[in-house]
């Protein structure tokens, strides 16, 4: 699969998403086969104005790319300045934000909040598109309601104003993350446009990644929700899109181990503070399901140091062993 200028070994991409996707998540996104990581997105005003917070999410220093880096904003001009900076800082494509439903986004007019506008939306493509030299994608949603559906109008505005690929996340802005993701609509937009269309939405499973490249023709498959504690999935999906074949899945301590590696980067790149507050969702995520995990949990929730955390997930690593 091809965006523009830039090969990715495969059509797996992992959905950016805030408080989430940052270097750790990255590292090990690649680790597991993906073929394209994205960063959190990042305000095109907090940088800007030099936001120490902000600029640390442009960090992809050292990391094996391709990296994208989505943007957000409203204001074309400072969105064509935001991606002049991101392109500096070595972002292998930019990206867009279309998509965020958050009312903190859209009540800025930013995120979801474009496609309203599509006539602007489009201009702010054309702008950032000629300030830099890197592809420019878009992330967009089906439309802002069920009776404004308009994905496939603006993925034609934004291609045609330059945007080397569009993904599509198929729910509106009022469903949130709730009902079903419509692939229809991601079909709808293949069929409209030229360029790579990226499939987003209900992809939980290496057959669901399979089933929307079936169903919809689109170029390249984005999970966001299913790797939660799971970078599994997008080395199970390279392989099973590759070979039909179904890898299983990690046993119980091999998800711990992922977890321990995953605090070490956190402490790594954010130092102890942060990492041990961060690390209190990535283990609910790492050891949802397995037995005893609810106290596991609420121990880490309580730990106050690096110690604390990782004595607790050995000392449940070597129960799940038999150690």
């Amino acid at each position: 699969m091809r965006i523009g200028t830039v090969q990715l070994e495969n059509p797996v991409i992992a959905a950016p998403m805030a408080g989430v996707t940052d270097k750790a998540y990255r590292i090990l996104a690649k680790e597991a086969g993906c073929g394209l990581v994205c960063t959190e997105m990042v305000s095109d005003q907090a940088l800007l104005y030099g936001n120490p917070k902000t600029c640390s999410l442009l960090d992809i220093s050292g990391e094996a790319g391709p990296v994208s880096v989505q943007i957000f904003g409203s204001c074309i001009d400072y969105m064509a300045r935001a991606a002049e900076i991101v392109e500096s800082r070595g972002a292998a494509i930019i990206d867009i934000n279309m998509g965020c439903p958050t009312p903190k986004i859209v009540k800025n007019n930013e995120g979801a909040a474009l496609m309203r506008d599509p006539e602007k939306a489009a201009a702010l493509v054309a702008a950032v598109v000629s300030r830099v030299r890197v592809p420019v994608t878009v992330k967009m949603r089906k439309g802002w309601s069920e009776s404004t559906v308009n994905a496939v109008e603006l993925a034609q505005l934004v291609t045609a104003a330059g945007a080397a690929a569009v993904t599509v996340h198929g729910r509106t802005r009022d469903q949130f993350y709730s009902g079903r993701a419509d692939w229809e609509i991601i079909a709808a937009v293949k069929r409209a446009v030229n360029v790579p269309v990226i499939g987003n939405g209900d992809i939980r499973t290496p057959v669901d990644a399979r089933e929307m490249l079936r169903q919809t023709g689109c170029n390249g498959v984005m999970i966001g929700r299913a790797a939660l504690g799971n970078p599994w999935i997008f080395s199970q999906t390279v392989h099973y899109l590759k070979t039909g074949e179904l890898l299983p899945g990690p046993t119980n301590s091999e998800r711990i181990a992922m977890a321990l590696r995953h605090f070490d980067l956190l402490v790594r790149f954010k130092g102890e503070r942060v990492a041990v507050w961060e690390m209190r969702k990535h283990a609910a995520w790492y050891t949802r399901g397995l037995r005893n995990s609810a106290r596991l949990r609420e121990s880490i929730n309580r730990a106050q140091t690096p110690e604390e955390i990782k004595d607790l997930l050995i000392s449940f690593l070597a129960g799940e062993s038999g150690a």
